[in-house]
């Protein structure tokens, strides 16, 4: 099971009623244990199952599971990390519930988990050795990315089985620009790009008929508001009630506004997405997940595929950013110095000419923004625009989809840049509409001829993350 799997699986647990006996089995199903493993564990003194507590089940070499009385999960915890049989059996985890709270802890390093028990499939990735994937911090730190993936690959699937005519090459591009209208819509919502009176989803629950018969008319409508400025509404017949909603453009929702037709089951997993709490993305990874959504023969791997952030840094710091830093640190609060540096990271470009989902183009430009934000705080202009575009960020991707995600990915960096650096009404202020112009790229889109690089090129090229990669730098 990938990590996407694993956590639909606890999802679907936690949303089912409570039941005592069958949660320590439950629980290990969803991480991909074999029924045949589970029915040993069940049994009370097997040769698998060595726990030393009343109903418990312990996994050697893995975890320690007992269900609590009403209101004594801690005290039941407690008696696990107290257990000969935990350390006997070198379990790596316990846990402890009572269908209300749920208690956790890694044995080796004392990290623990608490929480109700409907919020358990959050800290899925807390769990995930028990699996046997090897985690590191991101990825333990990105559930919302992986959850968020999961659900749209559902609705990818649900959509494509329902329109075939999506599926077929000539309008696979339409379906992927689709959802990465979604996406941004779903982004848009939860940060107050939109107005929190007339939210992306719950406009769509309210003017689409149950029976899902007219769902693609009303996403199809939004759109159509996103792509007409707001004078222009009334001549093009904008709906009243999708009137409110601003004007985004930036060509993210120009040309064809077509969407596929809604069955009931993607109208509720669209309703479920935007659900979701979408100020917890993370571009970093992000766009590398999702781009696997749309990818027949990497769908398999869903929430797997991705380059660590210390991993890209470990070409980005030694390429440029050590350098900046540096520069930086000699400074100090010397005004004058301070704004050439400023100065000179505005006209330096990064560039990526395999840049997939633009998870190195991501870490770059936030890295900069960061380095940036400094100098601006001790320059005393705390609060002062940008100067760095994100333009300066450019990449070239065989296929269309992924390169539309590196986009959106650093559209989403940006805006959560301004509100950390700037603070949410200046960023806010500041958003909308989207800049037209668009330097990720693939072959056969028309702005393929990258004109004018320029000078202070910084070129990364990987392939699939950093095996097999190289770096170059080339200045003017």
């Amino acid at each position: 099971m990938n990590a996407v799997e694993i956590e639909e699986a606890v999802s679907a647990l936690a949303e089912r009623p409570f039941d005592a006996e069958e949660f320590p089995s439950a629980f290990l199903a969803a991480f991909g244990n074999k029924d045949t493993t589970i029915k040993r564990l069940r049994a009370a003194k097997g040769s698998t199952n060595a726990s030393d507590l009343l109903g418990g089940v312990l996994q050697r070499n893995n975890v320690h599971i007992a269900v609590a009385a009403p209101g004594a999960v801690t005290q039941t915890l407690a008696a696990l990390r107290a257990s000969p049989a935990t350390a006997k059996a070198k379990a790596k985890f316990i846990l402890a519930t009572d269908g209300d709270t749920f208690e956790a802890e890694d044995v080796d390093s004392g990290e623990t988990v608490a929480c109700p028990y409907a919020d358990f499939p959050t800290h899925f990735g807390f769990f995930l050795p028990l699996a046997g994937i090897t985690t590191v911090k991101q990825i333990r730190e990105s559930s919302f990315d992986i959850r968020a993936t999961g659900r749209l690959n559902r609705l990818y699937v649900e959509l494509l089985k329902d329109n075939p005519d999506w599926g077929a090459a000539d309008r696979r591009p339409d379906m992927n620009h689709f959802m990465a209208r979604l996406i941004f819509c779903f982004f848009a919502e939860d940060t107050d790009i939109f107005h929190r009176s007339y939210p992306f989803t719950g406009t769509v629950e309210k003017m689409s008929d149950r029976d899902s018969s007219n769902t693609h008319e009303v996403i199809g409508e939004l759109f159509r508001a996103m792509n007409t400025r707001i004078a222009e509404r009334e001549a093009a017949g904008i709906a009243r009630w999708a009137n409110p909603f601003p004007y985004v453009n930036g060509g993210l929702f120009s040309g064809d506004l077509s969407v596929p037709r809604f069955s009931k089951i993607a109208r509720s997993y669209v309703l479920h997405i935007g659900s979701l709490d979408w100020t917890k993305i993370n571009p970093d990874i992000f766009g590398s997940m999702i781009q696997a959504v749309a990818d027949d023969e990497e769908r398999g791997a869903l929430g797997m595929h991705y380059t660590s952030v210390p991993n890209i840094l470990k070409v980005l710091n030694p390429l440029f950013l050590d350098d900046l830093r540096a520069r930086l640190e000699e400074a100090g609060d010397n005004s004058r110095i301070l704004l050439n540096l400023r100065r000179r990271m505005a006209r330096i470009k990064v560039f990526d000419p395999a840049c997939g989902s633009g998870n190195f183009l991501v870490i770059a430009y936030k890295e900069m923004r960061a380095i940036e934000a400094e100098i601006n705080k001790r320059r005393g202009e705390a609060e002062r625009a940008s100067e760095i575009p994100l333009t300066n960020f450019r990449g070239i991707e065989l296929r269309d989809f992924p390169a539309e995600v590196a986009r959106l990915a650093l559209i989403i960096a940006e805006f959560q840049c301004d509100v950390l650096y700037r603070g949410q009404k200046l960023a806010l202020a500041e958003f909308l509409p989207l800049n037209a112009e668009n330097w990720i790229t693939w072959p056969c889109h028309p702005q393929f001829a990258l004109d004018g690089l320029g000078s202070n090129l910084f070129s990364v090229k990987n392939s699939r993350g950093l095996s097999g990669g190289l770096a170059k730098m080339a200045e003017a």
